[in-house]
């Protein structure tokens, strides 16, 4: 408004200056100045009327976002427990912000400008939201889950509220930007199920701010990558008949068409196939090989798949009460045992943790958490990895008295001193959290940290929340899957009684599919157990 009124200003004051000063003397210049006074009505009016435009669009803006702020702040964690909610607020704080921030246009004085710049140091920035859509991919390939359903926020284990189920949709040009980024790190697999999915919305009838002809441009090239010739041609025919003019369809589409025709010579065939018409599925492509030699068997673990549970190793697993026999603390309340694997044994604790006691944990825990770090091999730095997805703080015995209770707890039903142990981990899992395959102890004995307390010979992790979809603990070795429970913990050892490593426990964190996963863990180490845990005279005792 203001740019305008000083052009309005400037415009009038021309007609105002000296070497026009005298108009008035006559009635034919005059007229020329009512011409020029409806010129600048109809100029204001549609001035006005865009500003009404711009207000409509950012009241529907403000509309939309306050319906699911509302939403959303009722039940912060149970919105966010949905990947694809935690994804968008990513991306709506990093772009659709700033975008309605240009098109409001205000003056820097303005409450909602000056709220922004206060707020936006807070907002995610590039790498969060595009850690978010690699969540969403992680939690695809692991659970099996197709892109159509997934669009639709369709995933198993959703919570209810009041028998609605929380809206959690991706739009065409949602799908497109996840697959645009795919793209951009020369992940064509998931370019092409992103945007197959983007154009498959599209072609239902969906509106969006994407134009086809740039998804045919990502989508036939990304087949063309996947080693698909017929079907990139056919996809850049389909964008050469939208966009004739387009700057690469043509010579693509020519360099696909030869490379064809040499394949086939190559082969002995004359004459082209034609081309499949039918749409891309999930499984049209094989998904690449990666680095992690476990990946299908870790997965099919976190989907509950490939469990190696027999009858018989279910008959030596057993329940019972611990009584005292390692702790007189325990007279007065046992401690309830169930055996979740035979060999190596892990067991869980039930009620090792109160709701009181975890909510505590989390409050003092929440203004430490930090990216979770993990030693590198080589250099022994602690450094932020791809394969370890959450947040961590460590919390001390003098921080609270209930970090005291839960360190003394752990010593009574473990037997183990834990003087020498490592501090109290909590860590939190968000959008598709996880931790892949990894041993607790150290397999380098040049270890410094290993000079002092000894190697990492046992681990207890306690479970501070449900997870209502994924979140399991696998044993990929053995074909062990322990799911999160509330208030319980689990415990094993690392290290045979000889302290050799038990190479058996290399076990993973599973991608959170739906919910946010709460833990804190415990690492036991070999100083001080030499009477607690003698010991053997063999490898494997």
């Amino acid at each position: 408004m203001a740019a305008f009124l000083v052009f309005m200003l400037l415009t009038l004051s021309s007609f105002c200056s000296p070497t026009r000063a005298e108009i008035f003397t006559s009635i034919s210049q005059m007229t020329d100045l009512i011409f020029t006074e409806r010129e600048l009505v109809q100029s204001l009016k549609e001035y006005i009327e865009a500003e009404e435009m711009k207000l409509e669009a950012v009241k529907s803006w403000a509309n939309k976002l306050d319906m699911l702020t509302r939403l959303s702040t009722s039940d912060p964690e149970g919105f966010l427990a949905h990947p694809v909610n935690a994804y968008k607020l990513m991306k709506r704080l990093n772009t659709e912000w700033s975008e309605l921030e240009s098109l409001v246009l205000q003056d820097p004085s303005d409450g909602f400008i000056s709220n922004m710049s206060v707020h936006r140091q807070s907002f995610p920035d590039e790498e969060d939201e595009k850690g978010a859509a690699k969540a969403l991919m992680r939690l695809q390939d692991t659970y099996k889950l197709d892109s159509e359903s997934f669009s639709k926020g369709k995933l198993p284990g959703q919570r209810q509220y009041s028998g609605v189920r929380y809206n959690a949709e991706l739009t065409v040009d949602d799908c497109f930007d996840m697959g645009k980024l795919a793209y951009n790190e020369n992940d064509y697999y998931h370019s092409v199920l992103w945007m197959q999915q983007a154009l498959r919305q599209m072609d239902s009838g969906e509106d969006a701010k994407t134009a086809k002809a740039d998804i045919l441009d990502y989508l036939s090239y990304s087949v063309y990558q996947m080693g698909d010739l017929p079907r990139a041609i056919e996809l850049t025919q389909r964008l050469v008949a939208i966009d004739p003019s387009h700057q690469r369809a043509g010579g693509n589409l020519r360099y696909f068409e030869q490379l064809l025709s040499k394949e086939l010579r190559d082969r002995g065939r004359s004459q082209q196939e034609p081309a499949d018409e039918r749409p891309i599925q999930l499984d049209t492509y094989e998904r690449p090989k990666d680095y992690l030699p476990e990946r299908e068997v870790y997965e099919a673990l976190c989907r509950g798949e490939g469990v190696k549970m027999t009858s018989k190793r279910r008959s030596r697993l057993f329940c019972r009460y611990q009584d005292g026999s390692r702790n007189p603390r325990l007279l007065l309340k046992p401690m309830k045992e169930e055996d979740e694997w035979d060999s190596p044994h892990i067991v869980r604790f039930l009620e090792a943790l109160s709701d009181e006691e975890i909510g505590k944990i989390k409050e003092l825990a929440k203004p430490k958490l930090a990216r979770a770090t993990v030693r590198d091999p080589k250099t022994g730095v602690l450094t932020v990895a791809h394969y370890r997805v959450s947040k961590s703080a460590w919390l001390e015995g003098e921080d609270d008295p209930v970090i005291a209770r839960v360190n003394q707890r752990i010593e009574d039903i473990t037997g183990l001193t834990v003087d020498t142990a490592e501090l109290l981990q909590v860590a939190n899992y968000g959008v598709g959290g996880q931790y892949e395959p990894h041993y607790d102890f150290s397999r380098r004995p040049f270890d410094s940290n290993l000079k002092v307390d000894g190697n990492r010979l046992a681990t207890y992790l306690n479970y501070m929340s449900d997870v209502e979809a994924g979140g399991a603990t696998v044993f990929p070795d053995f074909g062990a899957a322990i799911w999160p429970r509330k208030g319980t913990a689990v415990f094993w050892y690392n290290l045979f009684k000889s302290g050799e490593g038990d190479y058996r426990t290399r076990h993973a964190a599973c991608p959170v599919l739906v919910g946010s996963k709460w833990v804190s863990n415990k690492w036991i180490h070999e100083r001080g157990q030499e009477f607690r845990r003698p010991c053997g005279l063999t490898e494997v005792d």
